[in-house]
């Protein structure tokens, strides 16, 4: 199925990229098979660091296929020259999704109502191909790390990874972020949404978003005895 997502936006994101790029520096130097060079999706969506939904962040998210039923994203907070490398995440079909251990399962967030409700978005993408990739994106699930957390370490990316998570309902989203994206792409989130009502819901694993259940997950730093030290 994620398949699709190539085939679909293939011909928009080529242009796109390409249209970025210095004409002058590309033709004074040969090309690279540079794994980036598989990117070929930017979606635009929302983050909360799990375990403190306070902390809202918006998050570029630019994609490339591993295989047919995994993405992987490198994550920006714009889509600006100067960005910040903030983290990744890893997209999973829903069957993949349901071979994972109960543990593991807690690490991820469902993408449906991220895509019912508009809170994804493809900027890049004309209505009618970014329909067609919310209508594969809807049933999959994501894993992100944060690895810069620019709302609080602005110059510097200090700190450990932190696991992020995606909204489930409407209320726990900060309309700010949403207007702000409106304002900066010169489009309606409730228009968006419109267009979408007929996008079936997926039934969502019980796993995923464990949040909701009480049982929010983060990484903590311990320090261990090093090995290396032992043996001097």
């Amino acid at each position: 199925m994620l398949k699709r997502l190539l085939t679909i936006i293939l011909s928009v994101s080529v242009a796109h990229f390409a249209a970025a790029q210095n004409s002058e520096s590309k033709a004074s130097s040969p090309e690279k098979n540079w794994p980036t060079g598989a990117i070929h999706a930017h979606v635009c969506g929302f983050h909360f660091y799990s375990g403190d939904m306070k902390r809202q962040v918006t998050v570029h998210h630019y994609c490339s296929h591993w295989s047919d039923e995994i993405l992987q994203c490198v994550l920006f907070d714009s889509d600006k020259p100067n960005a910040r490398l903030i983290g990744i995440e890893y997209i999973v079909s829903a069957r993949i999704f349901g071979t994972l251990s109960a543990e593991e399962k807690k690490l991820w967030h469902s993408h449906n109502y991220e895509v019912k409700s508009g809170a994804l978005t493809a900027p890049d993408m004309n209505d009618s191909a970014e329909k067609d990739l919310m209508k594969v994106i809807i049933g999959t699930y994501g894993k992100t790390w944060h690895t810069w957390q620019p709302d609080r370490y602005e110059k510097v990316p200090m700190g450990i990874p932190q696991l992020v998570m995606g909204f489930t309902a409407d209320g726990q989203a900060n309309q700010k972020l949403f207007a702000d994206r409106d304002a900066q792409y010169q489009t309606s989130t409730e228009k968006i949404k419109s267009a979408r009502a007929d996008i079936a819901d997926v039934k969502v694993d019980s796993g995923a978003d464990a949040w909701q259940k009480g049982q929010a997950v983060q990484l903590d730093l311990k320090t261990v005895a090093s090995s290396a030290a032992a043996t001097k």
